[in-house]
């Protein structure tokens, strides 16, 4: 077979598994496919219309990610989630996003400013749920959410550092998948992100810092509540 071939072959292979892992790793954030669910190969060859080897791959790469749990002799499933990890995942995040901001903010250019408050314009103009009545989840929100933060540390100037704040943000994302009706009645998220903004741009890193903190502890404690029983 010529190489041009054989390597246009390995790249479609690559290409495929890739997205099965994309998929696959957005339905365990999102919970679609629910903690401690078992992933059964035939389920998976079927539902996301891919052969067993991208799936497999895919599996590894969410394992080493801690999302997905090798079981020897039983297969793959969606990590359980657990209280006490969640505590550590948010301890953790504060402390890394914490140094980031803090480093961005150092390093503020008119561009990076400008960047966050076109993010944040985006992110206010945004509707939280589809439906006004009901909460319905808005793909878009989540979106400019993201964006919104990544942003705020994204100014740090290291990659491993933005990388390592990105991994912790998709472990915790999962849990807030599970607890969003809850957050979404109790809480007014965007004017904690309005106050982390305006800290932001003013230069009070210290006021920013804590504000980004509290932030994720909040989200923290109202999914500890939700998850441990004391939700509605």
């Amino acid at each position: 077979m010529p190489q041009d071939t054989i390597e246009k072959s390995a790249e479609i292979r690559g290409t495929r598994a890739t997205g099965v892992y994309e998929r696959l790793k957005a339905d365990i954030l999102s919970a679609a496919l629910e903690p401690g669910r078992k992933l059964q190969l035939r389920f998976l060859v079927e539902h996301y219309g891919a052969g067993q080897t991208p799936i497999r791959e895919a599996l590894n790469r969410l394992a080493s990610e801690e999302l997905v749990i090798g079981k020897e002799q039983r297969g793959f499933f969606v990590k359980p989630i657990n209280l006490e990890e969640l505590q550590e995942l948010t301890k953790t995040r504060c402390w890394v996003e914490g140094i980031a901001l803090g480093e961005s903010m150092s390093r503020a250019t008119v561009e990076w400013e400008e960047a966050l408050l076109v993010a944040h314009h985006r992110l206010e103009r945004t509707p939280r749920s589809l439906d006004p009545e009901k909460f319905e989840d808005n793909p878009e929100w989540e979106r400019h959410h993201r964006r919104f933060h990544e942003l705020l540390i994204g100014n740090c100037g290291s990659k491993p550092l933005i990388g390592f704040c990105g991994q912790l943000a998709d472990r915790l994302y999962r849990y807030r998948a599970l607890s969003i009706r809850k957050a979404f009645r109790v809480r007014k998220v965007s004017d904690e992100h309005a106050l982390i903004l305006k800290a932001t741009i003013e230069g009070r890193a210290d006021d920013a810092i804590a504000l980004l903190q509290n932030h994720y502890r909040r989200t923290a404690d109202i999914i500890q509540t939700d998850l441990a029983g004391g939700g509605t």
